[in-house]
């Protein structure tokens, strides 16, 4: 059966739907699409530009500095025989964890990311990461106003996915924060 529905004849105008549908030029609004990777801190689903994050690898083991236990920077992680400092994104952003009877799957869902903007090169755990997103620039919506948290002061805009809201990071003022807070 199958052999006989790959060798029938291709219907007359086969070959020439197929040579328009390809001939024609893409959309201009797919090409003006952007991408960022969304992951979740917590119980925050958030975005950071693609050209920020370097890579996504697994949980790796943190080695703590010496006189810095609490705060921002958590220790240093070996990326690729690379040692990186790693630091809290849930700390600066100010998102709390979220305890579940779920706990245990979400474990196995943690992942690091390796980002990196100018010179600094970094490494901050992440609670789950869904992978890039490409979106249209109009697509994003404002953050209200009325939003007081420090996720809120990151976030540059809303990305509208999966019927939910995820905060789209503006890599530059996370960056800035992030310099001063390893110095």
């Amino acid at each position: 059966a199958a052999v006989g529905l790959l060798d029938r004849p291709t219907p007359g105008n086969y070959l020439t739907e197929w040579t328009d549908h390809f001939a024609q030029p893409k959309r201009a609004e797919e090409l003006d699409t952007e991408s960022a990777v969304i992951f979740r801190l917590g119980g925050e689903w958030l975005a950071l530009a693609t050209h920020v994050v370097s890579e996504v690898t697994h949980v790796l083991k943190i080695h703590s500095l010496p006189h810095r236990r609490a705060g921002v920077v958590m220790g240093l992680a070996s990326v690729r025989g690379e040692l990186v400092v790693c630091v809290s994104l849930a700390h600066i952003l100010g998102v709390a964890g979220e305890e579940t009877a779920r706990e245990s799957l979400r474990v196995r869902q943690a992942r690091l990311l390796v980002i990196r903007r100018d010179d600094v090169r970094l490494v901050c755990p992440v609670d789950e990461v869904y992978g890039i997103y490409r979106f249209q620039p109009l697509e994003l919506h404002e953050v209200p106003a009325t939003v007081m948290k420090a996720t809120a002061s990151y976030s540059k805009a809303l990305l509208p996915w999966k019927n939910r809201s995820v905060g789209l990071l503006d890599d530059q003022k996370l960056f800035a924060t992030l310099r001063r807070s390893i110095a």
